[in-house]
């Protein structure tokens, strides 16, 4: 692993042609090491993005930059293994036990399959121990439930040993203790992490950055209590918002209501 990764946007545009963006000139910086919180309304670009910066929509407009270079210029085993990538729906039917899964984020790393190592079986274990999932390695997958699947899911990209995890809604299907202890975990990794997240208090008090989309295009990128103002927040979402400070840390805590009503 060479570290976390500093990623950049410039002008990016992604629709099925020309004519029809769904996210249009979108552009950015975040800093190696950092969180980054993608937020708006549905509909707005959200995944759209994503799948622009994990390589998997080509932009129709723009580039992506990973460390300088364009993530289109190199070949993909050389993206995998910088990026790892945790969706919120994750294929049903595995027919692979929960340490299965999570060898395969080795996947990028191996020159075979038969070139395992010691490192390499040391990690996965760690990986299973760190997300409480030792006593599930040899379940079927597919009999997990969704919040056993997603901490899977994060198993394996922590594997994988990236310099850039890409996660859309990390804390979907979790109870409250394992979405804080997820949101803990995240901080903690020696990784730059991007996440699309709808629960602006969870943005706000994780991220660094947070990026807001509405429409596909971008309203605003920066610091939580910079950005999320109660009128940018009006404007994305079409709600009004009550904003004070966490008690604990400071961060922006929001509170929210329908125009017009209290």
């Amino acid at each position: 692993m060479s570290g976390p990764a500093a990623i950049t946007a410039e002008g990016i545009s992604w629709g099925p042609s020309a004519g029809r963006p769904i996210i249009e000139n979108v552009g950015f910086d975040i800093p190696a090491g950092t969180v980054t919180a993608i937020v708006g309304p549905n509909g707005a670009g959200k995944s759209t993005l994503l799948r622009c910066l994990y390589r998997h929509h080509r932009p129709i407009a723009g580039t992506i930059l990973l460390d300088g270079r364009d993530i289109w210029s190199v070949g993909a085993r050389a993206v995998a293994r910088k990026v790892a990538v945790v969706l919120q729906e994750t294929p049903t039917d595995f027919p692979f036990t929960v340490r299965e899964v999570v060898e395969t984020g080795r996947t990028p790393h191996q020159a075979g399959p038969f070139s395992w190592k010691a490192p390499d079986r040391l990690k996965v274990e760690e990986a299973l121990d760190r997300f409480e999932l030792t006593a599930l390695a040899d379940r079927a997958f597919a009999f997990l439930s969704g919040g056993e699947k997603q901490r899977v899911m994060l198993a394996r990209a922590i594997v994988q040993e990236p310099g850039l995890i890409i996660l859309d809604e990390p804390t979907n299907h979790l109870d409250i203790r394992h979405q804080l202890e997820i949101l803990r975990d995240l901080r903690r990794l020696d990784a730059t992490v991007i996440a699309t997240m709808h629960d602006l208090n969870l943005a706000a008090a994780i991220a660094d950055g947070v990026l807001v989309l509405q429409g596909g295009k971008m309203l605003g990128f920066g610091p939580p209590d910079m950005v999320l103002t109660p009128e940018l927040v009006r404007r994305a979402f079409e709600v009004e918002t009550t904003v004070d400070r966490h008690p604990h840390d400071g961060r922006p805590r929001f509170s929210f209501h329908l125009p017009g009503r209290g």
